[in-house]
């Protein structure tokens, strides 16, 4: 039997709308199967489509499950704030005043409302390591334009999703930057990952300090998300492993644009507390009603 359930449609780490990454968030999942859940993900045919549950931790305010289009994921970074964001704007209560606690298949993930609007997420802990030497040439035929800095290693960043994460030479050469997309398919086989996370800084001074691109091959096409936060999370722990390499400026925060090649303009707010990277930014919705399923 079909029933109709409250649903959200979020533009995520974007105050205005259609400059973020798109995100569709079933508030009311409770009783729909796995066949179901992949199936309205598949029919969205959004990069990510979330469905919150009552959770099995007493400590959580909620449980999310989050598929895409193919598969399950069992955590992700813009689904995370803009599911956040969802049950917030429908009058979700938090248990503890100003701090969402997120179940999912990574365990709890801490969400906290920012004093300046918007909202962040505790960056899940990772298995950092450096890609294999035995690969580094496959990863330079990836890159037909754009150079990367020879002197730092890539590094594959494992927190549920498996990002391999580049530095470039500048942000200048992360935009353009254009990969092969067989060297690349190949690449994500054989270093494990699910796709790779350019970044490229700014020169000291400017407002934005990093320029983000997230790149993977998914059913033979290159495709590149417009704003990323589990590669985001990935590249903050990586930042923290090199103790902040440039000049330390991006010790306690920085900010990073991504989706420009995408013609979006996603920004991406990094704080350190006490160690510990939270990814940040803002959400708006674009529809909101009900589903029948």
């Amino acid at each position: 039997m079909s029933v109709k359930r409250r649903f959200k449609q979020v533009d995520v780490f974007t105050a205005q709308p259609l400059l973020g990454n798109p995100l569709a968030v079933v508030i009311d999942a409770h009783g729909l199967s796995d066949v179901q859940m992949q199936a309205f993900a598949r029919w969205t045919n959004l990069s990510e489509t979330t469905f919150v549950l009552p959770p099995l931790d007493a400590s959580a305010d909620y449980r999310v499950r989050i598929f895409t289009p193919d598969t399950e994921f069992p955590f992700a970074g813009h689904p995370t704030l803009g599911t956040a964001h969802a049950l917030l704007e429908s009058g979700w209560l938090p248990k503890t005043p100003g701090v969402l606690i997120q179940e999912c298949g990574v365990g709890l993930v801490p969400v906290r409302l920012l004093a300046q609007g918007g909202l962040a997420f505790r960056a899940p802990p990772a298995e950092i390591a450096p890609l294999a030497t035995a690969l580094v040439a496959a990863l330079d035929a990836t890159l037909l334009e754009g150079s990367r800095d020879a002197d730092t290693p890539a590094y594959i960043v494992n927190m549920g999703i498996r990002w391999l994460v580049v530095r470039m030479r500048s942000a200048e050469d992360c935009l353009r930057a254009r990969l092969d997309i067989n060297a690349l398919a190949a690449l994500q086989v054989q270093a494990g990952v699910n796709g790779i996370a350019l970044y490229g800084p700014y020169p000291s001074g400017e407002e934005i300090d990093y320029e983000v691109r997230a790149l993977l091959v998914e059913q033979s096409q290159l495709i590149e998300d417009p704003v990323t936060g589990s590669a985001n999370a990935c590249l903050a722990r990586v930042l923290a492993l090199q103790n902040f390499p440039d000049g330390g400026q991006t010790a306690e925060q920085y900010l990073v644009r991504q989706g420009t090649q995408r013609q979006r303009d996603g920004r991406v707010r990094v704080t350190y507390l006490q160690g510990e990277p939270w990814i940040g930014g803002e959400s708006c919705t674009l529809i909101d009603g009900e589903i029948t399923l």
